[in-house]
């Protein structure tokens, strides 16, 4: 029996290789310095595990930006428009060029899009493909980590993207073809990538297949068949670990056992049915070990001993313990890196730090499970104290309020109801605000310089008063009004500079929540965020943005957006204790934000934004558990906005998703206004919302906020006449594609400067044409 991790945190136990990136990007560090700044967290990382007992370690899970991108750069899919790069710059430049564009010296190319990793909060850099596409092994990136642990002493077990997944996890550019057709293309290159593992005499490899917890075609299905079965034709001795993670096998199961590989994963924590599926059929063939994935990645609550020791003796029973492997559920990327940093207990209470694992603890449970499954008595007290802890969280009084879940039981149908159809909304918002064609906004942060994090951060450590922090915030607040009445943005916001992150900052006023000091998790590049820990029942013990946000609409006579997040991010964006369903805790939490609205709108505020750029994020990979989950979570986002009388317009915002399979739950939303990601697109994820001929208004992104390019004047009205062809210009926002947070102010001045300029010009049009 084997212990088994597919992947571990790559940013550094404090967010160390975020900081080098920072200052590698800033120019304040050379490409060697970050090199060692990767170098260092991967050696940590391995020998954490090596020494904890890991008998399968991970190599190539590490990133300087994203596994995809650098799946990319490995097979030589390099979009044209960075040829120049490619023959003239350095790997590295064009690496990040890809990443995040560049505008410097001449150059100024576009990123490629980004859009988020099957179910969670990763973003990906999406492949381009062309009908003619080239690959080539470009790269060594594999090679080199292999060889780096191995100089270190450690025989780790290399990870790569399988290429059927790679495929279609890409956009094709151009019409009259399907990215899978490029996989005779593209074998050749994973081949002779196999052909220097092979002669390093790498013993495992892992082949990441999460598009088989898709709905897949037979033709889909037929590749994996093709791929692997040419792959261990030439490698026979290459014990292939096919990995599959977030869903059941479902119909691809027949497909995967019927594959030439050594391994198979399971994702039991997603999936736990699924064991007895591959236990009971006649097609699991002789000697396949199964990879017993029952220790979560996706959360940070302890594993339950007791019932991960009966999934195991299930499985050892059937088959034997040599071919049972104990194994994370998916990789660790999407957990915090170690519990042992958190000993704040005014923020984590002691109780509540009891019932979770981060990564490190999680290595250590994968091991105390093969310990405790071999009938070691070194694991009784570790199983003892685990027994414990869930004994005592059955019966904690801090998770149960009666009156909270009393109020979501009462819930009708008038809840989720605004009072008249949008038609006639949009015309009284209209008489109400006075705003021109392509009305101008922003998505609600503004840039948080040092200094602002830096009051903040005093203001915690009890260093500055309170009094002198909400001066420090007053003045910043009105400077970020002034900034926009001189830039000429029609709709304000307040800039969010007292909010440390835009689900944290909600959690901290919201009972049922816990906080970590260091539970970073990578979102992309150099994003990290903190998500708050939801264990108890949510509710709303007073008001939560009252204060600033009517403050900044008494410095201005231009509306100013009352900015919260939406019931279904903050869920999403949380780890979620798992003791009752998702969609009542969600249903809470959108309670908490209806009370929110309402309070805005007394205040005087007639536009309120409730951001839900993680709704699709949410949405089952599986066809089949989709339309439970949208009705909840279309219910969720509607409780909280539809309190509000027809003049108040009620504002989302979504990003980085593919919209075609949610549209019509989007419309159900019944937002006044959605803005939108499609600058990166070139406005092609405006295509869903056109078909579907969404009726109300909408924002598509014109300036893209997660690259340092300011965009001209023509990029943006080249962007706005082609959405001024598909939509309805009564219907057209001007906005940016996200949060301006991480962005500097002389550029974000720029890029809204052009922006608003842009607007005003399309307006002069309009009146000339008619």
């Amino acid at each position: 029996m084997k212990t088994n991790v597919l992947g571990y945190p790559r940013i550094g136990r404090k967010r160390e290789l975020k900081s080098a990136l920072e200052k590698y990007w800033k120019g304040d560090i050379s490409a060697n310095e970050l090199f060692e700044a990767g170098a260092s967290v991967r050696k940590e990382n391995w020998f954490l595990q090596k020494d904890m007992g890991i008998d399968l370690i991970p190599s190539n899970d590490f990133s300087l930006y994203d596994q995809v991108l650098d799946m990319s750069l490995m097979v030589g899919c390099i979009p044209e428009r960075y040829s120049q790069l490619k023959d003239d710059a350095l790997p590295l430049e064009l690496y990040f060029a890809m990443a995040r564009g560049v505008q410097k010296d001449g150059v100024d190319i576009k990123a490629m899009e980004m859009t988020k990793w099957f179910d969670t909060n990763y973003h990906y850099i999406v492949p381009e493909f062309e009908k003619d596409q080239h690959f080539e092994l470009f790269n060594f990136k594999i090679i080199d980590e292999y060889k780096e642990a191995l100089a270190l002493g450690i025989k780790t077990k290399p990870v790569i993207i399988g290429p059927v997944t790679y495929l279609l996890l890409g956009k094709e550019k151009g019409e009259g073809f399907h990215s899978i057709e490029l996989l005779d293309r593209l074998l050749p290159v994973y081949l002779e990538l196999l052909d220097q593992l092979n002669t390093l005499e790498v013993e495992y490899v892992q082949f990441d297949e999460p598009c088989l917890a898709l709905d897949l075609s037979e033709r889909e299905k037929d590749a994996i068949t093709h791929c692997y079965t040419k792959i261990a034709d030439k490698y026979p001795q290459l014990k292939i670990i096919l990995t599959n993670y977030f869903d059941c096998y479902g119909d691809n199961l027949d497909t995967a056992l019927s594959l030439p590989v050594h391994s198979l994963h399971l994702d039991l924590v997603r999936c736990p049915s699924q064991l007895e599926d591959v236990l009971e059929s006649h097609k699991l063939q002789p000697g396949v070990v199964l990879s017993l994935g029952l220790v979560e990645g996706r959360n940070i609550w302890k594993n339950d001993f007791a019932q991960s020791i009966q999934v195991i003796n299930k499985a050892v029973g059937k088959i034997g313990k040599d071919r049972v492997w104990i194994a994370s559920s998916c990789s660790l990327l999407h957990c915090p890196y170690d519990l042992d940093l958190e000993t704040d207990e005014r923020t984590l209470p002691r109780e509540v730090r009891h019932w979770l694992a981060f990564a490190k603890q999680k290595v250590e449970e994968i091991v105390n499970l093969k310990y405790l499954s071999e009938g070691s008595d070194a694991a009784d007290e570790k199983l003892e104290a685990n027994v414990k802890t869930f004994q005592n969280k059955a019966s904690s009084d801090l998770i149960h309020n009666p009156s909270v879940k009393d109020r979501v039981s009462k819930l009708s149908l008038e809840d989720s109801e605004r009072q008249s159809h949008f038609s006639i909304r949009q015309q009284k918002q209209k008489q109400k605000l006075g705003l021109p064609p392509y009305p101008t906004t922003t998505i609600g942060s503004f840039p948080q310089t040092k200094e602002v994090r830096g009051w903040r951060a005093q203001w915690k450590r009890k260093k500055i008063t309170r009094e002198r922090y909400d001066e420090l915030i007053q003045k910043e607040i009105e400077a970020t009004i002034r900034f926009q009445e001189e830039v000429g943005l029609d709709v304000l916001v307040h800039g969010e500079c007292e909010r440390n992150d835009m689900v944290e900052y909600f959690g901290e006023r919201l009972r049922g929540f816990a906080f970590t000091s260091f539970g970073w998790v990578q979102s992309y590049g150099s994003r990290c965020v903190k998500p708050p820990v939801i264990f108890g029942d949510v509710y709303r013990e007073g008001p939560m943005t009252i204060k600033w946000t009517a403050y900044a609409q008494s410095l201005t006579s231009r509306p100013v957006k009352g900015m919260l997040t939406g019931p279904v991010t903050i869920l999403q964006w949380s780890f979620v204790r798992n003791d009752q369903p998702r969609s009542a805790t969600c249903k809470q939490i959108a309670l908490a934000i209806r009370d929110e609205v309402l309070d805005l709108e007394k205040a005087g505020l007639k536009v309120i934004q409730i951001d839900e750029p993680a709704i699709r994020e949410g949405l089952p990979l599986r066809s089949e558990n989709r339309r439970s989950y949208l009705k909840w979570a279309v219910e969720s986002f509607k409780i909280a906005s539809s309190g509000v009388k027809d003049e108040t317009q009620i504002h989302t915002h979504m990003c980085y998703s593919e919209f075609n399979d949610i549209i019509e739950s989007i419309a159900d939303m019944d937002a006044d206004v959605i803005t939108i990601e499609t600058s990166r697109s070139d406005m092609e994820l405006l295509d869903a919302f056109v078909n579907f001929r969404y009726p109300n208004e909408i924002g598509p992104g014109v300036y893209d906020i997660h690259s340092p390019r300011i965009p001209a004047e023509s990029e943006i009205e080249n962007l706005l006449l082609r959405a001024s062809r598909l939509l309805p210009v009564k219907n057209i926002w001007v906005n940016p594609d996200c949060g301006l947070k991480t962005r500097d102010w002389p550029e974000t001045r720029s890029a809204l400067e052009n922006l608003v300029n842009t607007a005003k010009k399309m307006r002069r049009n309009m009146a000339v044409a008619e």
